[in-house]
């Protein structure tokens, strides 16, 4: 079952998200010299096309904001626009490819992360864009058939399974989320694979981008070696009052659930 402490809507947006992430990072730039490489893969420099901000576009949205991308949504209908801007999924509302452009360039040339928002109909902002030849590096899998002219070119992104070898491990804790989950999440961290530098980027950036939309949460897919560790760190954390909070941590969703409470005489 998924645990108790977990909404399931909360935890489906923010599986959907994941996976959207999983499936954009392996198009981030290679390893540079002098990085090493464990170092964050990053989409920095990428423009993602996410389309219309239905519940698709969205959680791609959050996900190319995760990756590093520039991303560009569009949509006409008002209350999107403001619940974009109202959940920090969007940085900019704007009202023409003209002004999205604008911001979109520059942080692209500076490789930063930004996501962009024009108020007005995919469809059309779609035609604009193959008549000035603006074309995406990233495209969210759309419906629309402008969005199908982009060319070969263009790499479209579909939710990437997880790994048949990799367990997923969601936790929370009953108070003072944002006192205790860093904490976690800290201990997440420690417990993933060198190798895992894209988990380590996702645990790192996912609770600020994901913000009230799957607050009080974290779901990771990772390896069994590592969720073990992390599973017994908690356990050692919590007995030893380094936490002193109730935590559950779930495994692969309807397998297992650990519950993990303070003793009486700490205060949580």
């Amino acid at each position: 079952m998924t645990p108790d402490l977990i909404p399931s809507a909360a935890l489906d947006f923010t599986l959907q998200v994941e996976r959207l992430y999983a499936a954009l990072i392996q198009f981030a730039g290679g390893v540079t010299a002098g990085q090493q490489a464990a170092e964050e893969p990053s989409l920095g420099g990428k423009l993602l096309y996410t389309g219309e901000l239905e519940p698709h576009g969205r959680a791609m949205l959050v996900a190319g904001n995760i990756a590093g991308a520039a991303s560009l949504a569009a949509t006409a209908g008002p209350e999107a626009q403001k619940q974009a801007i109202r959940d920090g999924v969007a940085d900019f509302l704007v009202t023409s490819l003209d002004e999205a452009l604008r911001i979109l360039k520059n942080e692209i040339r500076k490789q930063e992360t930004v996501a962009v928002c024009i108020g007005a109909a995919p469809e059309a902002v779609e035609r604009e864009m193959l008549e000035r030849g603006v074309l995406p590096d990233l495209l969210a899998q759309l419906l629309s058939l402008a969005s199908l002219s982009f060319g070969p070119g263009v790499r479209r992104i579909e939710p990437k399974a997880a790994p048949g070898s990799q367990v997923l491990v969601t936790w929370t804790v009953s108070a003072a989320s944002a006192q205790w989950l860093p904490k976690l999440d800290a201990i997440a961290t420690d417990c993933l694979s060198q190798a895992d530098a894209a988990g380590r980027r996702w645990l790192r950036l996912a609770p600020r981008y994901l913000g009230r939309m799957a607050q009080g949460l974290r779901a990771l897919h990772c390896e069994p070696d590592a969720a073990r560790t992390f599973v017994r760190r908690v356990r050692n954390a919590v007995e030893c009052g380094e936490i002193e909070v109730e935590v559950q941590i779930g495994w692969n969703r309807d397998e297992e659930v650990f519950l993990f409470q303070p003793s009486s005489g700490q205060v949580s």
